[in-house]
């Protein structure tokens, strides 16, 4: 009797254990998930628009967020998928001036930011994409970016210990991981990327010190008409959206916008950069010709170089040295450095 009483003891232990064990597995499927909500905008921004196919959730969050630094979707893993170049540290974009994708091939262009792209109506400095899930998609099997067939994707996921059950939190219990998710999941994760903490916004709501005496002035000299540096670069997102040409060179092999409309008007014109977090985004134009800002600044000091269809608005401004340091001053008052080193956004660990 007391054999039995002690064998019916100890299965109870391995049943106990054994249910320990699995609800300790399920409550850590999404370790160290972040509680915040990143579907809402940082004060003085309009509303992240999320798509109506493609609402925010926070386990979409999650699983995007594994997924753009996760090896397994490049085709011989040899480096983290899109955080390979588009760096939290460097305002998700790239710090050399052409990204290197699968093998080692270089990217044509220098690698545009991630930051606050969810309000961008254009994608690329040419403009051609206009939704994010299109690159994100498109690059899972281009060959010079990740290289890998859809169907080698779907099988690696769906082997993993893990991705199964993160897809069906993500869509739903009867979903298996796909190509078409994955570039969702992703997408959800690099809405989630809006910067809107900086100095310069801080000074907005009411914080008079937060910009220095130094700052203070490159604003009033970037706000008016004698530089017009805000016509181009206008906003909460300090960018018009539009496309210019404006002089960074005295010749561009790279047509830009007009190999997408073939309109001659459009040639040698790109999509204007956003500004915020611009001193970590060296370096800097579509090809990357710049490395640091007092070159940009030089450049636009000096009125560009001839070109054909350069901007009218691009004219010298003869800005004395003081004035210079104090527009670039201002420029590194627009780095918001909470948002740089949100460890939300960094690779789980």
């Amino acid at each position: 009797m007391a054999f039995k009483v002690s064998l019916n003891v100890i299965k109870l232990f391995f049943i106990f254990s054994s249910t320990l064990i699995i609800s300790c597995q399920e409550s850590t499927e999404w370790p160290n998930m972040n509680q915040k909500d990143y579907s809402k905008p940082p004060v003085g921004f309009p509303p992240i628009p999320f798509p109506s196919d493609n609402p925010y959730s926070r386990e979409k969050f999650e699983l995007g967020r594994r997924l753009f630094y996760e090896k397994i979707l490049v085709k011989d893993s040899s480096f983290k998928s899109c955080s390979h170049c588009m760096k939290q540290a460097h305002n998700f974009q790239d710090n050399v001036p052409n990204s290197l994708g699968l093998n080692k091939i270089a990217e044509p262009r220098n690698t545009m930011s991630l930051t606050n792209v969810a309000y961008f109506d254009k994608i690329f400095w040419d403009g051609r994409g206009s939704r994010i899930e299109q690159p994100a998609y498109r690059s899972l099997f281009l060959p010079y970016i990740f290289g890998l067939d859809t169907n080698e994707l779907q099988k690696r996921l769906e082997n993993h210990p893990i991705y199964p059950n993160l897809f069906r939190a993500a869509f739903g219990e009867n979903v298996k991981p796909s190509a078409w998710l994955v570039a969702k999941a992703i997408s959800t994760f690099v809405r989630c990327l809006v910067s809107g903490n900086s100095a310069y916004d801080k000074f907005l709501r009411g914080d008079s010190n937060a910009l220095t005496e130094s700052q203070k002035r490159g604003m009033k000299l970037f706000f008016s008409e004698r530089t017009k540096c805000s016509v181009c670069h206008s906003g909460f997102l300090f960018t018009d959206l539009q496309f210019h040409n404006t002089g960074t060179t005295n010749h561009y092999f790279d047509f830009g916008r007009f190999y997408v409309t073939k309109d001659y008007k459009d040639r040698n014109k790109f999509l204007t950069p956003s500004l915020r977090n611009v001193e970590v985004s060296a370096p800097y134009m579509h090809d990357g010709t710049y490395k640091t800002l007092e070159e940009v600044i030089e450049n636009y000091n000096r009125g560009g170089f001839p070109n054909i269809n350069k901007d009218t608005l691009i004219k010298p401004l003869n800005l004395t040295k003081e004035e210079k340091e104090d527009l670039i001053n201002f420029l590194k008052a627009l780095t918001d450095w909470e948002f740089l080193k949100n460890p939300d956004f960094a690779e789980p660990k």
